[in-house]
């Protein structure tokens, strides 16, 4: 295992695909098939799903992943702390989930590169709760997270919006076309989650045990396409926030309701719970 293997496998599970992972290395796509396959073969474990030239992580690939990211920061870090200081240019140190940095980052980024230009920006993806946690022990400057369980008086904050959780399914499943569900209808539904270092499954553990049921949890990934690839056929779904939700038209979305009783007719506004909203920071 080498450091420019994990760098050609995660570039290619960044991008699902080798073509563009290879144009964004500029190296060839042999190079990186290369180094996929000789990571396949030491490790013994298979990291992706290969749909045409459609790269998806398989659950081992995922883990694979995150340590893959781990190592990778970690020599980041040391060439930072070793390189000529006097050559150093400021680097911003920003943690985020992968959910909230495919919405709000690229945007961000942009207008504060416009400001800040000689300001370099390296990006960190962590789950709120990790995130938070790194920026109190100084090892990010920020975190752009859910912070809406948490004390915040720890730490200077600006809301960027509220957004809703929402139950997201693909065409060909039951809940398919439904204004709305309940926690109750969930009971049976076999569901993807986010890693446990995610503020949203906080969010819906909560509304979960309060109803008194154990969530059928088939997987957990930080990967958003590989849970929106695992969804496609119709026997699971996944909770994303609505912003996100609407980037995908192929998904439809599904607002929890507050009421369990299924006769009454569709949700009048404000009815949604308050517990499946989020506030973003």
């Amino acid at each position: 295992m080498t450091l420019n293997q994990l760098k050609y496998f995660c570039t290619a599970a960044q991008f699902h695909s080798i073509t563009k992972a290879a144009q964004e290395l500029f190296i060839t796509q042999p190079t990186i098939s290369s180094a996929i396959r000789e990571l396949e073969i030491e490790f013994k474990i298979t990291l992706f799903y290969r749909m045409g030239n459609q790269l998806t992580l398989t659950e081992e690939g995922d883990a694979f992943y995150q340590r893959a990211s781990e190592l990778l920061r970690a020599s980041l870090e040391m060439q930072d702390e070793f390189t000529n200081h006097a050559r150093l240019r400021s680097t911003l140190r920003i943690g985020t989930p992968p959910m909230l940095s495919t919405v709000f980052f690229p945007e961000l980024l942009t207008s504060f590169k416009e400001q800040y230009p000689d300001i370099s920006v390296r990006l960190d993806e962590y789950g709120s709760v990790r995130a938070c946690e790194l920026v109190q022990n100084d090892h990010l400057d920020l975190a752009m997270v859910n912070m809406e369980l948490y004390n915040l008086d720890k730490f200077n904050h600006e809301i960027l919006t509220k957004d809703q959780l929402m139950y997201c399914v693909s065409p060909k499943h039951p809940l398919f076309g439904a204004d709305s569900v309940t926690i109750e209808q969930l009971a049976e539904e076999r569901m993807l989650f986010f890693n446990s270092d995610s503020v949203q499954n906080t969010l819906l553990k909560t509304r979960f045990n309060a109803a008194g049921i154990t969530p059928k949890i088939i997987m957990r990934s930080s990967q958003l396409y590989t849970t929106l690839n695992f969804i496609e056929d119709g026997t699971c779904g996944c909770f994303l926030f609505s912003c996100m939700a609407s980037r995908f038209p192929s998904v439809h979305s599904i607002p929890l309701s507050s009421h369990p009783d299924q006769n009454r007719p569709c949700m009048e506004k404000g009815e949604i719970c308050k517990q499946s909203y989020a506030e973003i920071y």
